[in-house]
């Protein structure tokens, strides 16, 4: 990083001539204006309308980006930055890049990341179709906050700043519209400061489409947010699951029960047993995905995780799993040896189910706990690279 530049402003392009040059014109201004040491950096994504050119001739530099998407475009324009500090907005018009100074500001005083905030600062009649402004961006806007406690209310403002070492510490990784999330989300999970200034939202300048596409998008934004917190995906609806299964087998264990005229038997047991193995399926898949995130950097380590890990190895794993399978065979046992005392003939269903599907249950969650803790010991497993490719090695040989 050169620390004479403190503002870069970044803006993605993909066939933006009609607008871009006035973009850019507004970001230099306010440069100018303001005094500050910067510099206006387009990152093209395979423009064929001229962009590139009246980037160049109102003082951009290019950066040429050949993967395609909205995320890949700023990634690879922010790389090339050269300032302290890194704005990004949409290049369509529809921001008001004059008003960057109380990103800046929040910048200067600590701020890791500054995210803009349409609602409170305004939102232009048709700058927004209104499925998103009071369907799409309230909805996954609440959800990043319950799922990841991020402070933000308008998780998809295009309009962001942030420090150009935040940014490489949170080593951003999705292509495509999703990248706004991820970038919140993960500044959010690595404890950075995060703050949250009003903005404007103008109609955009554009006489074609725009590339937004609202509900495959939103979409992508939601999938992203699931697949990004598997405590969402799999823990908590894994363990209300087996929570659930597990208490109402215990309350019809005893017998059949009658609940507002209905008697619930062994077919009610059935069911709950289901939900205890699939609970706690669900729960191993949670525990191996955040393993997973963790050891490849898609999510910050926690100190709950490393908690977890410490009190759990393959050897517990083992121990855990056979007494549950040693459980399951024992109650099986018991019930061949009750038909054995009946002479092999025909048994009570609903006595002989009371005995088995609990002992099926066992059996079934030994048997997923013990190869559980063996995919979970592969994915702890630490290997080092090759320190040379391994042809040299064989050469040397």
């Amino acid at each position: 990083m050169t620390s004479e530049i403190e503002l870069s402003i970044v803006l993605p392009c993909l066939d933006e001539a009609e607008t871009l040059g006035a973009c850019i014109q507004e970001a230099r201004a306010f440069l100018d204006r303001r005094g500050i040491v910067g510099e206006v950096v387009v990152g093209d994504n395979g423009s064929r309308d001229g962009s590139q050119g009246i980037a160049r001739r109102e003082g951009a530099r290019i950066v040429d980006v050949p993967l395609r998407g909205y995320g890949a475009a700023l990634h690879f324009a922010i790389l090339e930055c050269r300032g302290r500090y890194v704005a990004m907005g949409d290049s369509d018009g529809s921001y008001d890049f004059s008003r960057l100074l109380p990103f800046l500001e929040r910048l200067r005083a600590g701020a890791d990341l500054v995210v803009g905030n349409r609602f409170e600062g305004g939102i232009e009649p048709g700058a927004m179709p209104w499925k998103n402004r009071w369907l799409g961006n309230p909805a996954l806007s609440g959800l990043g906050r319950l799922m990841f406690g991020a402070r933000p209310r308008d998780f998809h403002c295009g309009l962001r700043a942030f420090s150009a070492d935040a940014y490489r510490r949170m080593d951003l990784r999705t292509t495509g519209m999703e990248f706004a999330s991820e970038m919140v989300i993960k500044a959010t999970l690595m404890g950075l400061r995060v703050e949250e200034v009003p903005t404007v939202l103008r109609p955009d300048g554009r006489s074609r489409r725009p590339h937004l596409r609202p509900w495959r998008d939103g979409w992508r934004h939601l999938r992203f947010m699931l697949l990004y917190s598997p405590e969402w995906l799999f823990l908590y609806p894994g363990a209300a699951l087996a929570f659930v299964g597990l208490a109402v087998g215990a309350w019809l264990a005893p017998g059949p029960r009658h609940v507002l005229g209905v008697e619930l038997d062994v077919h009610t047991l059935l069911y709950a047993a289901l939900a205890v193995i699939i609970g706690n399926q669900a729960i191993a898949f949670a525990i191996f995905a955040k393993t997973f995130a963790a050891s490849e950097g898609l999510l910050p380590d926690s100190e709950r995780q490393r908690w977890f890990h410490r009190q759990t190895n393959l050897e517990r794993g083992i121990v855990a799993g056979l007494a549950l399978v040693v459980a399951g065979l024992a109650g099986s046992i018991k019930a061949v040896l009750d038909w054995r005392g009946a002479g092999f003939g025909e048994l009570e269903p609903t006595r002989t189910l009371r005995e088995v599907i609990p002992s099926v249950v066992a059996f079934v969650v030994g048997i997923q706990v013990l190869q559980g803790s063996f995919f979970l010991s592969v994915l702890r497993l630490r290997t080092r690279p090759l320190a040379r490719p391994l042809a040299d090695e064989e050469e040397d040989r």
